[in-house]
């Protein structure tokens, strides 16, 4: 099935919202990713999730919202897959502690105006 450009981000917010909601519920710290194994391996599906969405996206709409980083979301899922043993797990701390939350206000305030 093709997904929309639409039906993509909404895949987006809503993985992402839940990885933020599981890493507060279960009160997951930088700390804790880079000590266990079993949270690393969590966190890392929502984030192939995420960046297969991207990776999809139309460059049409890609362009058109340039202030995210498109590219680099899907180059995340394809590093991680790719090359899971080198994961640099301090980047991906970041990602999903600082980056993740101001990245999930954008695209939803997108994901509002392409539903009016």
């Amino acid at each position: 099935m093709k997904y929309s450009d639409a039906q993509r981000l909404e895949k987006i917010c809503t993985t992402t919202k839940k990885l933020l909601d599981y890493l507060s519920q279960e009160e997951i710290t930088p700390a804790i990713v880079m000590e266990q194994e079993p949270v690393r391996w969590a966190i890392t599906t929502p984030l192939y999730n995420i960046g297969e969405q991207a990776y999809h996206l139309s460059d049409t709409f890609t362009t058109a919202h340039p202030d995210i980083p498109w590219a680099k979301i899907s180059g995340l899922r394809h590093r991680l897959v790719h090359d899971y043993e080198n994961t640099n797990w301090s980047l991906i701390c970041t990602v999903i502690f600082e980056i993740l939350p101001d990245f999930l206000k954008s695209a939803e305030a997108i994901l509002l105006t392409i539903k009016g």
